[in-house]
């Protein structure tokens, strides 16, 4: 199979991800698709239904990450990193941010999973079924997502820099 030209690629990407972003939130929609809904499920009722649409999300991103990386691989150069390199998953992850070692992005990811966890927890649902309960009208699931992108511009544009400076002064 020959591989797209990156220009080409670039253009696609817009409409590619415009597609499947309306599917998914279709989908969303139409299943009331929550994974911390399918955690709280499973634990509290033994119900898997919501969990089956977690595992799912995770196999098909897995999997179409591995078709688009085979149909464009100067798009994704280092999508194998753990595989090619000697040391596995703990050799250094390619892009991360101000070129932080493996334990300090595991540290900042259990952390912000932790608080994605506790705040979806106590909000009723993940960020994707607040965003979809949103276009429903939910004013409170509105509240969530105003709140989640002016956390996430106050994150990037002021803690980030903190946070780097602060794992490089401990020495991870």
């Amino acid at each position: 199979m020959d591989p797209l030209a990156k220009d080409v690629a670039i253009m696609l990407v817009p409409i590619v991800t415009i597609i499947l972003g309306f599917i998914i939130g279709w989908l969303g929609q139409r299943s009331g698709f929550c994974s911390i809904g399918g955690i709280r499920d499973f634990f509290l009722f033994r119900q898997t239904r919501l969990l089956k649409g977690y595992v799912g999300l995770i196999l098909s991103a897995f999997v179409f990450y591995l078709i688009f990386s085979l149909i464009v691989p100067s798009a994704f150069p280092n999508f194998f990193w753990a595989i090619e390199n000697p040391a596995g998953i703990l050799a250094a992850i390619p892009g991360a941010p101000g070129g932080l070692s493996v334990a300090a992005t595991i540290i900042c990811m259990l952390v912000g999973g932790i608080f994605v966890g506790i705040i979806g927890t106590l909000l009723g649902g993940c960020p994707l079924r607040q965003l979809v309960m949103t276009s429903e009208g939910n004013i409170k699931s509105g509240f969530f997502v105003i709140g989640m992108l002016v956390g996430a511009l106050v994150f990037s544009g002021f803690i980030l820099g903190w946070v780097v400076d602060l794992f490089a002064l401990i020495g991870i």
